[in-house]
C-alpha cells in the first residue's frame, strides 16, 4: 500500500474544531444528544489502482482541497488489484463513519465485481455514493513504429495476424474490459497483456513491447503530442476536449463500443446523512475551484458537480448496464 497526505490549512481547521466542539457542548448542556466533531482525524480516500494513474493523481488533487474545506489531512492510501475490488472490499468494510473513502471510478463499481467468480460486495448496495467528479474517455494508442495509424488499421492487422497483443493497467481495469469488446463485438482475437497499472504498459508501449494499449485518456497526451505513441480513437461518445482531433468511436461507427471512465468519491453503506452533505458541499466547491479545473482538464476529465441522489442512481445505472456486458463477454480473473 501506498499512502500519502494532504495537509488541511492550519487557521481554518483549528477555527472549525474549536467551534464544533463548542456545539457539542452547548448540546450538551441542554440535554441534547452529543455527538462528535466530524472529522476530528485524517480522512482516508482509498484509490484501487496503483500511484500515477489518472485515479490516482485525482484522488491527490481533490484530496489536497478537501482537507483544507475540512480542516484535516486527507491520506491517499494506494490499494490496487483484482479489477480494483481489493480496494473496494476495504472500503465496503470499513466502518461508516466518514474517515475511510473511496476514489471510486468505472472498474471497482461497474466492472471488476462482475469479472470475478463471486462478487466479494454489491457495487449498489455496498457503498454510500457521495459525490459525482467527472468522467474521461479511454483512448486506444499504438506504438509509433506499430505500423497502425487508425482505429481501422487496428482491426485491419488483427484479422490479417490472427491476433493483436493489447495492454492495460491490469486484469479487470476499464482498459481490459474494452479490449474484450472489442474481441466480442468486431470478433476479432484481442489478447491481453495485464500489467500492474498503467505506468509499466507506458513503459513497454514506448519501447515496442506491445503494439497496442487501452487506457483512460489522462496521463498519454505528452507522449501524443511528441509523436511517441499514436491515438487512434476515443473511446466516448463525442470527441475528448484534450485531443479534439482524435475521432470518437461513435463517430467511426462503432457506438456499441462506446465507454467512459467516471470518477467519484464513494463510502461505505450507511453513512451519516450529515457526513455525506458535508463531503458532497466540499467536493462540489472543490471542483468550482479554477486551479482545479485546470487540473481535470490537463487530465483529459470532464468535471461535473452532482447531488449525491444523482450519484447513487448514476452509479446504479452503469452497475446495471455495464454488469451484464462484462458477464456476457466471459471475463474472468
Amino acid at each position: 500500500m501506498h499512502s500519502t497526505a494532504c495537509p488541511p490549512a492550519a487557521s481554518s481547521s483549528s477555527s472549525r474544531r474549536g467551534a464544533l466542539r463548542l456545539l457539542a457542548a452547548g448540546a450538551a448542556a441542554l440535554g441534547l444528544p452529543a455527538f462528535a466533531a466530524w472529522p476530528e482525524r485524517p480522512v482516508k480516500i482509498v484509490v484501487t489502482f496503483p500511484p500515477g494513474g489518472s485515479s490516482d493523481i485525482l484522488a491527490r488533487v481533490v484530496g489536497e482541497q478537501m482537507a483544507k474545506k475540512l480542516g484535516q489531512p486527507v491520506v491517499v492510501d494506494n490499494r490496487p488489484g483484482a479489477g480494483g475490488t481489493i480496494g473496494g472490499t476495504a472500503v465496503a468494510a470499513a466502518p461508516a463513519d466518514g474517515y475511510t473513502l473511496m476514489l471510486s471510478n468505472t472498474t471497482p463499481i461497474a466492472l471488476g465485481p462482475f469479472t470475478l467468480e463471486k462478487a466479494p460486495y454489491d457495487p449498489v448496495a455496498a457503498f454510500t455514493h457521495v459525490a459525482y467528479l467527472g468522467s474521461a474517455p479511454l483512448v486506444l494508442m499504438a506504438g509509433k513504429d506499430s505500423g497502425i495509424r487508425s482505429f481501422a488499421e487496428l482491426l485491419a492487422r488483427a484479422r490479417q495476424e490472427g491476433r493483436l497483443d493489447f495492454g492495460s493497467g491490469g486484469p479487470g481495469s476499464i482498459g481490459h474490459i474494452h479490449g474484450e469488446l472489442i474481441k466480442r463485438i468486431a470478433g476479432v482475437n484481442m489478447v491481453h497483456v495485464p500489467y500492474r497499472g498503467g505506468a509499466p504498459m507506458t513503459t513497454d508501449l514506448l519501447a515496442g513491447q506491445i503494439p497496442v494499449g487501452i487506457d483512460v485518456i489522462t496521463a498519454y497526451v505528452q507522449y501524443f503530442r511528441t509523436g511517441q505513441l499514436v491515438p487512434l480513437a476515443v473511446t466516448g461518445a463525442a470527441r475528448s476536449p484534450l485531443m479534439p482531433e482524435v475521432p470518437s468511436l461513435a463517430e467511426l461507427g462503432q457506438p456499441r463500443l462506446v465507454l467512459e471512465n467516471f470518477f467519484g468519491l464513494s463510502g461505505p453503506a450507511h453513512l451519516p446523512a450529515g457526513t455525506v452533505a458535508r463531503l458532497n458541499a466540499a467536493a462540489n466547491e472543490v471542483l468550482a475551484m479554477p486551479e482545479v479545473q485546470r487540473k481535470m482538464v490537463d487530465l483529459g476529465i470532464v468535471g461535473q458537480p452532482e447531488s449525491t441522489a444523482k450519484f447513487e442512481a448514476f452509479a446504479k445505472e452503469q452497475v446495471a448496464v455495464l454488469g451484464p456486458a462484462v458477464k456476457g463477454a466471459g471475463i474472468r480473473l
